[in-house]
Order: C-alpha cells, then structure tokens, then sequence
C-alpha cells in the first residue's frame, strides 16, 4: 500500500502518466466538463471536498510549472483566490478562456466546491 502521496489511485496513476506541458484543472462542481476528458470526480456533498483542499494534496505530488486562474474570481471569491495563491504562482485569464483550455485537459479533477469561480488549470512541469 502506498505510504506517502496521493492515494487515490486513479488520481495517482493520472498523474503518473503526465509529461511536460500537459494540462491538469482542479474544478469546482459547476464547471463544464468536455466531452471526451478524463475527469475524476470526487465531490460527495456541496461543499466537500473544498477546492483548497484537494489542490494542496495535488501540488504535493504534482509539478506543476504554471497555474491559470479566471480573473473574475478576484472580485467574486477573494477568499479562494487568496488561497490559491499561497500556493501557486497563478496568472489571470478571463473565465472563458479556462473553460477553452479545459478541453485540452489531460485530467479534470471534480471538487465539491460551490464558490464563485473556484477552478484552476495547472500546466504540468518537470521534476529535473
């Protein structure tokens, strides 16, 4: 069994089969997922579990190089953005945009979060 890391298993061999530049979102559960990507859903109630939560556990076992965040959640859910940036060096596209770059999603990971604007794309880098 594994010890350390993510153990969700199909989060785990998700992650394990990404390469340089491959798009991963972390999404609330509103966010439109497109037909055709992979998506891990793991909300159980509204709420849970938080957007915050299950990104910090990702970026533990996750390089990533870039993070994309929808510029609106500034005014609508300062508290989210706050917290994503503590923790990622995030750059602001409009809403729009990240629903187009999701579709180029290698993984979508389904939160439980239902605040405003709580979805990021992270571009994946390298460990070396």
């Amino acid at each position: 069994m594994k010890k350390h890391g993510m153990i969700n298993r199909d989060i785990a061999a998700a992650l394990a089969a990404f390469g340089h530049t491959d798009l991963l979102v972390i999404a609330d559960c509103g966010l439109p997922i497109p037909k055709g990507i992979q998506c891990i859903d793991l909300s159980y109630r509204i709420g849970e579990p938080s957007f915050l939560t299950v990104l910090q556990a990702v970026l533990e076992d996750f390089q990533a190089e870039a993070g994309f965040i929808a510029r609106e959640i500034t005014e609508e859910n300062p508290e989210v953005e706050s917290g994503i940036l503590e923790q990622v060096n995030a750059a602001y596209i409009t809403h729009d945009e990240l629903k187009k770059m999701s579709k180029e999603a290698k993984l979508i990971i389904r939160t439980g979060e239902a605040t405003p604007y709580a979805n990021i794309v992270l571009r994946s880098g390298v460990i070396f």
